[in-house]
């Protein structure tokens, strides 16, 4: 894959987790496709991408499901 920043090949996609929000608004999004450019080490989100983040926060309810989660504050 072709990094759109630098312009070189070896760009990789690699999945992760995105949080938006906080307390009883946030919202942790799974398996979000990052492109990830090692020769310049930026990392960006697709427009396709962006778009469907978009939707997921816009119809968040029927789309995602309550689990609990471990916060933590850096000291």
């Amino acid at each position: 894959m072709t990094c759109d920043v630098c312009g070189r090949k070896g760009a990789e996609v690699r999945r992760l987790s995105r949080s938006y929000g906080k307390g009883a608004t946030l919202l942790v999004i799974e398996n979000v496709p990052v492109v990830h450019c090692p020769r310049c080490g930026e990392s960006y989100l697709t427009a396709s991408t962006l778009h469907e983040l978009e939707r997921i926060k816009l119809h968040r309810r029927p789309l995602s499901r309550r689990r609990p989660v471990a916060v933590a504050s850096f000291p």
